[in-house]
């Protein structure tokens, strides 16, 4: 009987400092919890819809975002369809490149408060039949002779067809065109047979947009002739020297459909979900100072191409280099500062 009590004595004592021990850890765990939600950072998640020029923007606002307002990121990758549906239901926050006139749903989702398009990030943005310049002016330096001098627009490239000689068929030119699924395809086609381009020209569709890339810096390397489709901004038009050839001024986008008349600028903006606005808004304010150009989102690709960069290298060489942007879109001295002093620190 006296040895069942001490167990029972000890077993409670037992179960006391086991209690004792779980609330020692529980308060620990408390604290370490009101410590970590003290400490935690906002996250904004961006729209990554798969090409380089947003994976810079994105870059270089994240930079700005971790320096200066003490805000992490986190890229979200998807098509543009579901990226920009992301962005409207709140699972994205950020898209630093909408090609808004690409989204049929953007103007109602702005207009309907889904998202805040809070301005434009580049419109000088251009697309069509490209040729090196060398073609139209020949490159002393290079001893190339002019192959083409009165080429300007399009209209023209008939007079011109054995100059874009086609290596399967030397009957007649090469015209690239664009790569196959995508809609400007079906519209330079049309262009090709409506301009009558179709007697003296083959239209070959390399495939994809790396083998495209490939047969112009391949030809342009060599010096020799090429036309083709082509867009900017990309690490090209940033890198090599081109003419986008003249075509009929733009007058409404059935024509342009029809492949009746030049490529218009596409608005490409800088959209946010409202909650931003909400909860940040001198991030807001900041975004909608961000502007940029073709020739400078170029800049910063040809960039990535020359020196194996990654798009983060990339941004913080742009915003090193570009320090009057990087002033004018943060403005606040202070941010400025933290800023300047982590890109010194790279």
């Amino acid at each position: 009987m006296h040895l069942s009590n001490t167990r029972f004595i000890r077993t409670r004592a037992r179960i006391a400092a086991l209690a004792a021990l779980v609330l020692v850890f529980s308060l620990m765990a408390g604290v370490a919890c009101d410590n970590s939600n003290a400490t935690t950072k906002t996250t904004y998640r961006l729209a990554d819809a798969g090409w380089d020029s947003i994976q810079f923007h994105n870059a270089a606002v994240s930079v700005i975002l971790e320096h200066g307002y003490d805000i992490l990121t986190e890229e979200v990758s998807g098509s543009t369809p579901i990226t920009w549906q992301a962005l409207t239901t709140g699972d994205l926050q950020i898209y630093m490149e909408v090609w808004s006139e690409n989204i049929p749903a953007y103007q109602p989702d702005i207009d309907a408060g889904k998202a805040i398009e809070l301005g434009v990030n580049f419109d000088d943005n251009a697309q069509g039949f490209y040729v090196p310049r060398y073609v139209v002016e020949g490159d002393p330096e290079r001893g190339i002779e002019p192959m083409a001098p009165g080429l300007k627009t399009v209209q023209d490239l008939p007079e011109y067809a054995d100059v874009f000689t086609d290596p399967e068929d030397s009957s007649k030119g090469r015209i690239y065109g664009a790569i196959p699924g995508w809609a400007i395809d079906e519209i330079m086609f049309k262009k090709y047979e409506t301009y009558g381009l179709d007697e003296t020209f083959n239209y070959f569709r390399p495939g994809s947009d790396a083998g495209l890339a490939a047969s112009l810096v391949s030809a342009y390397d060599k010096g020799d002739a090429w036309v083709g489709y082509y867009w900017d901004p990309t690490w090209i038009t940033g890198k090599l020297d081109l003419v986008l050839l003249g075509d009929t001024p733009f007058t409404n986008m059935e024509d342009f459909e029809n492949g009746l008349n030049e490529c218009p600028a596409n608005r490409v903006t800088i959209a946010i979900h409202p909650s931003v606005q909400e909860e940040n808004p001198a991030v807001a304010e900041m975004l909608s100072r961000y502007q940029t150009s073709s020739a400078l989102t170029a800049e910063a690709l040809a960039y990535m191409n020359d020196n194996d960069a990654t798009a983060k290298e990339a941004a913080i060489w742009f915003l090193s280099e570009h320090a009057d942007l990087l002033e004018t879109w943060v403005g606040d001295a202070d941010r400025l500062a933290d800023i300047q002093e982590a890109l010194q620190a790279e």
